[in-house]
Parts: C-alpha cells; sequence; structure tokens
C-alpha cells in the first residue's frame, strides 16, 4: 500500500511539472511571437513613408554604430522627418558634437523636431540645438551650457601612508592635471585654456542655432540650468510640449501628412554597456593621462553647479 501511494504522489508530481513546463513552453512561444511580429511589422512600417522616433538617454559619448544609424537616417527616402527624444544629463564634449553634426546632417534632408524629456542638460543640450524645433516640458531640465575638467590631487595622502609617487615626463605640462602631484600655475592655466576654447566652441553653437547676440548668450550661457519655461522665455527653446505637440508642428508647419506612423528606430547599445561607460568617464575625469579631448565633459551634476 506504501509503494502504490508514493506511486500515485511521484505521478501526481510528475503531472504538475509537466503542467508547468507546458505553460512556461507556451508563454516562452507566446514572446517570440510577438517579437517576431513587431520585428516584421516595425520592418513592415519602414518600408512605406513614416515619421522616425529616436532616444537619446543616458550619459552622451562617442558611439560610432548612433552615428551610422543618423547617416542611415539621413539617406532613407522612406524617412520623412525625424523627432529625437531626449533625456540626458550630457556627457563628452565629442559625444555632444557628434550628435549634433550627425543630427544637422538630417536636417539638410528632412525635418529633424526634438522633444526633450526630464533632463536634456549640456552636451544633451548641445545635441538638441542641431533640431529644426526644440519641445520640453515645463518642468524638463536644460541648459547647462559649459564644460568641465575635473581631477584630484591625493599627494598628501600618499605620503601620509608613506608613498611617495614617482614621474618622469618629457615636459612640465605633460600628464597634467595629475592626481599624484599638485597642480602648479602653468599647468592650470593651460588646462583652462582647453577647457575655455571647448566652451567657446559650444557657446558660438548655441549662439548661432538660437540667433542669440553676444548680449544674449551671455546671460544663458554661465552653466545654469534652466526649467522648461525659463527656457522658454531665454530663448532656448521653442515651444512647451511633447511628441503631440511635435507631430502637430511637422503636420501644420511642414507639411507631412498627419496620418503617417511613428516608427522607433534605436542602435544596439555599445559593447560593455552602461557600467565600462561610467567606469570609463570616471577614469578619464580622475586620472589625467586618460582626459583625451573626448573626456572633457559636458555634462551637469545637480548639487555641484
Amino acid at each position: 500500500m506504501a509503494f502504490e501511494a508514493d506511486k500515485i504522489i511521484h505521478h501526481r508530481r510528475l503531472k504538475r511539472y509537466l503542467t508547468l513546463w507546458r505553460a512556461v513552453a507556451i508563454a516562452a512561444l507566446a514572446v517570440i511571437a510577438v517579437m517576431v511580429f513587431g520585428v516584421h511589422a516595425r520592418d513592415a512600417l519602414r518600408g512605406r513613408a513614416h515619421i522616425a522616433r529616436l532616444h537619446i538617454d543616458g550619459v552622451i559619448h562617442e558611439d560610432t554604430i548612433l552615428e551610422t544609424r543618423l547617416r542611415k537616417l539621413a539617406d532613407d527616402t522612406k524617412t520623412q522627418a525625424v523627432i529625437v527624444r531626449i533625456d540626458s544629463p550630457g556627457g563628452t564634449v565629442v559625444g555632444g558634437e557628434n550628435l549634433f553634426y550627425g543630427l544637422r546632417g538630417i536636417a539638410e534632408k528632412k525635418p529633424v523636431v526634438v522633444v526633450m524629456g526630464s533632463t536634456a542638460t549640456s552636451a544633451a543640450y548641445m545635441a538638441a540645438i542641431a533640431a529644426d524645433r526644440i519641445f520640453a516640458r515645463a518642468g524638463s531640465i536644460t541648459g547647462s551650457i559649459g564644460v568641465v575638467l575635473q581631477s584630484a590631487e591625493i599627494s598628501g595622502l600618499l605620503g601620509k601612508i608613506g608613498i611617495t609617487p614617482i614621474t618622469i615626463k618629457s615636459s612640465p605640462l605633460k600628464a597634467q592635471p595629475n592626481f599624484t602631484e599638485p597642480l602648479d600655475p602653468a599647468a592650470r592655466k593651460a588646462n583652462r585654456d582647453v577647457v575655455m576654447d571647448l566652451y567657446a566652441m559650444f557657446v558660438d553653437l548655441v549662439a548661432e542655432r538660437r540667433h542669440m547676440t553676444p548680449t544674449q548668450i551671455g546671460v544663458v550661457a554661465d552653466g545654469r540650468v534652466f526649467t522648461g519655461r525659463q527656457a522658454l522665455k531665454a530663448g532656448l527653446i521653442d515651444e512647451i510640449g511633447a511628441e503631440p505637440e511635435a507631430l502637430r508642428w511637422l503636420h501644420t508647419q511642414r507639411g507631412l501628412d498627419a496620418k503617417l506612423p511613428v516608427v522607433d528606430v534605436s542602435a544596439p547599445p555599445p559593447i560593455g554597456g552602461w557600467f565600462s561607460q561610467l567606469t570609463g568617464m570616471i577614469g578619464k575625469t580622475l586620472f589625467s593621462e586618460r582626459v583625451r579631448l573626448d573626456g572633457v565633459l559636458a555634462l551637469w551634476h545637480p548639487g555641484r553647479g
């Protein structure tokens, strides 16, 4: 009797397992079907006239895959316009510069509008001004027009624990700033000259694209951030709104068919993902040998000014 009872329990348990795995298999097949259908549906939409929606999120850096995507959007005759949704605190100067020129390449052939999310500051704002029209919510945070190069100097701390850094270099300005030695006045000036030249480039782009006089640009380009409402008054954006307002503008001002579908386009994430991007940028900020021109940041740091 005990054997028969065990056999029945085992049979019921096996039956439950089989039922569970059937359910899992059916769910997995359903997910795959939805993904495949979604890809085919998106490809089908791309095969006819449409408006492309491009997302720019997180820290901006050099991204060759995204740059290729921008060139393809510019050349795609089926893409009638591009909506760029930005939610980013900024990033490297060269990352923002590459995005700016990539979006300008599209704008030379078709309308480009930017819709700001919660944040579009520094290098993200540099990218945004490439658009023909900029939309933001009243509560969006934008601006922060400026450049920062950050480092640290810990030679005093190293001395307290008995470590004496030794640096052999070809000239005094090599490897400056350097976390193992104090920053002397000549090195400080050389690095400030680099930062100010990049800042001047940024300011010139804003003044040109936003049609600002030297007096106007002087008011907004001191590194401060603006809400969407403040940015509108300052001339940094064109309209309070989001994607519906952007679509309406494309329809009424650029003559696009109001029934055109909007299709998401995206670039695959870079190898290494966000962690390698973050650690790489930390390295570029702290360690002078890795502070290259593309490592200088146009990035808004809340709480740091």
